[in-house]
């Protein structure tokens, strides 16, 4: 009989228990698509004797996650901790160094440290697979090394990040301030115990920098991203960027420009009728632009015990069908120092600013978008009761630094009550 694939699993929280529950209910299964049974020997977490839910009294227990990544009957180490360092990195380099297969959900871990992980891996013969640490159960890594590899990628962007996305839904859904829509996520468990992680756009920049790394086969460099979270977004913002047809999504975009890679973690107004902007709810969505094939559309669950599982389970059947593919789709060796982009490409950009109501003052702030080079496509005024009148601009294409001295100026007009919002408005 064809030997099975052992596992040995380090982290029992959400994702470790999907992954034990897949290989129990799915036995028979599994050794049909793989070829092979696969079968869990060891594992570890740290704490014992938590009831998870799931019987996990026939494998082997070690404390030491270290320990488990060096047991001569695990043939793949999956780690499923989380954290850039500590116990998951060393374990991973435990791993790697006993000549281990290993997959792994932990972005962070990743996006710090993936360049040094990877080169270590392949100059054991060995793979490191990380499906489950980019959108959850969304095939994207695969589709990026496997499914596209014929193709030269234009731009990968998405809303990797549910609860941001869901944050940002339920403002518009149910006209909650950011404040209400903060506490719900926070209620339902959706928040990361560092909130910042999820809101400050962190978790789903780490997940950027390794689609960037994969499409256009550079280092990964997460200090690259130019990052912004959500935590400016007023319903205001959400309201008016609806009046003239469009969404707010937290968005990630890379791509390969005559400046440098261009990558960017931000707050973005997207048309109200793409794809992106019909995006609900916690749902992720990656979109990838190959010469040969277009545009192509990825979306599902980006979280969750199922649909991470599965996304774990996906490398596992890889390995144990004898699938060998380079951690980022090409030779680590031979990733580039993509140098980054010095300046985002030119967009148009969405203004939202509150004016003292007296005559000239919207003149004096087309004078000042006019000095900075910058031509405005639309502009709207809306009734107001007060001294203070709410306008919104949309430019034609401008350069980021064209905005950004435009901005710096407009305080000086005397006719601005508070800070202008700016927004990028996003081709999609």
């Amino acid at each position: 009989m064809t030997q099975p694939l052992r596992l040995g699993i380090a982290g029992l929280g959400t994702v470790g228990v999907g992954v034990v529950k897949i290989v129990q209910r799915q036995a028979n299964l599994l050794a049909q698509r793989c070829g092979r049974p696969v079968e869990i020997t060891a594992i570890s977490a740290r704490s014992r004797d938590k009831d998870r839910g799931v019987t996990l009294s026939r494998y082997a227990w070690e404390d030491d996650p270290v320990a488990l990544a060096r047991r001569a009957d695990v043939d793949v180490f999956v780690e499923l901790m989380g954290g850039s360092d500590g116990p998951a990195k060393a374990a991973t380099e435990a791993a790697i160094a006993a000549g281990k297969d290993v997959v792994t959900a932990n972005k962070a871990m990743l996006a710090l440290h993936g360049q040094a992980l990877a080169e270590a891996a392949e100059a054991k013969g060995r793979v490191l697979r990380f499906e489950a640490a980019v959108a959850g159960g969304i095939p994207v890594i695969k589709a990026l090394t496997e499914g596209l590899a014929g193709n030269a990628i234009g731009r990968v962007m998405g809303v990797m990040n549910g609860t941001c996305n869901y944050i940002l839904t339920r403002m518009d859904s149910a006209g909650l301030t950011y404040e209400e829509a903060f506490a719900e996520a926070d209620g339902l468990g959706y928040l990361e115990a560092d909130p910042t992680l999820d809101v400050g756009g962190i978790d789903a920049a780490h997940k950027l920098t390794l689609l960037a790394s994969i499409a256009f086969g550079s280092k990964v460099n997460f200090d690259a991203i130019a990052l912004e979270g959500i935590g400016s977004i007023t319903i205001e913002d959400i309201r008016r960027a609806g009046d003239m047809g469009y969404k707010i999504k937290l968005l990630g975009v890379a791509q390969m420009t005559g400046r440098g890679l261009e990558q960017r973690m931000s707050p973005c107004l997207v048309p109200a009728t793409s794809p992106l902007g019909q995006l609900e709810g916690g749902t992720n969505m990656v979109v990838i632009e190959g010469d040969s094939v277009g545009q192509i559309v990825l979306r599902g669950a980006g979280a969750g015990e199922g649909p991470t599982a599965s996304a774990v389970m996906s490398d596992v059947c890889d390995i144990a069908r004898g699938i060998r593919v380079a951690t980022f789709g090409r030779p680590a060796t031979a990733l580039d120092d993509a140098p980054p982009a010095s300046a985002a490409s030119p967009a148009c950009y969405y203004l939202r600013m509150e004016l003292a109501d007296r005559p000239g003052a919207l003149a004096k702030v087309a004078t000042v978008l006019g000095e900075a080079g910058i031509s405005i496509d639309r502009m709207r005024q809306y009734d107001h009761p007060g001294d203070n009148a709410p306008v919104l601009i949309v430019t034609h294409k401008t350069a980021r630094p064209n905005l950004d001295t435009a901005l710096a100026a407009l305080p000086g007009t005397g006719v601005l009550t508070g800070a202008p919002v700016a927004l990028r408005i996003e081709e999609v």
